[in-house]
């Protein structure tokens, strides 16, 4: 974890977007790509495309980012909770290494923390989490796959959905961004309600 001058605690997104910017301009970034999950912010996304850089999306889960990493050759990836792996240096996430890259780019551009932690603008995000009972499927029934088309539609250049199950618990997870908040509040709402309608019928 990393926390600025004022107690603010640093977002794992922003910083992979600080080590990936840094990193390319330097000309150390393998294939100008960052390797992250489902998870991280469209932000992210958003602001190495503009850098002329790539994200390559994963599974949840830093298993899956490692080895997107080893099979294709990127030197940078982590997840949005801050697991930040960088294999120039150790096979594995090192929170230790990941604080001495972050007190480097503070020595080097003269920047407080507070600057660094913010490299660029999240897009709203909205998680909801729907139990189900055993037996039961959700994301199979017709009244779901509706709502989810539905959504995907009115996200269409506006945002994304992700719809997952966990891999612990009997949960469908609701995930959705968007610039458009009320639009993204109804979005994950719609689906929400389908699912909790689904699951308590099927329980």
């Amino acid at each position: 974890m990393i926390l600025d001058q004022n107690g603010n605690v640093a977002d794992g997104d922003q910083i992979m977007g600080l080590f990936a910017s840094r990193w390319a301009d330097a000309g150390r970034l393998n294939k100008g790509t960052l390797v992250a999950t489902v998870m991280s912010n469209l932000g992210l996304e958003r602001f190495l495309n503009d850098k002329g850089l790539n994200l390559e999306r994963t599974n949840v889960g830093d298993r899956y980012v490692v080895e997107s990493m080893r099979a294709n050759g990127f030197n940078l990836g982590g997840e949005q909770s801050g697991h930040i792996v960088m294999t120039d240096y150790a096979t594995t996430g090192d929170g230790l290494l990941a604080g001495l890259q972050f007190l480097a780019a503070m020595i080097e551009t003269g920047k407080p923390a507070s600057e660094l932690i913010k490299v660029f603008e999240t897009v709203p995000q909205m998680l909801k989490n729907v139990r189900y009972g055993e037996g039961a499927d959700p994301l199979s029934e017709a009244p779901v796959k509706a709502a989810i088309a539905a959504a995907e539609a009115d996200l269409v250049g506006k945002g994304r959905l992700l719809i997952r199950r966990s891999g612990t618990e009997p949960l469908i997870r609701v995930m959705a961004e968007c610039v458009d908040e009320a639009l993204l509040e109804e979005v994950v709402d719609g689906i929400v309600a389908e699912v909790e309608a689904v699951a308590t019928v099927s329980a």
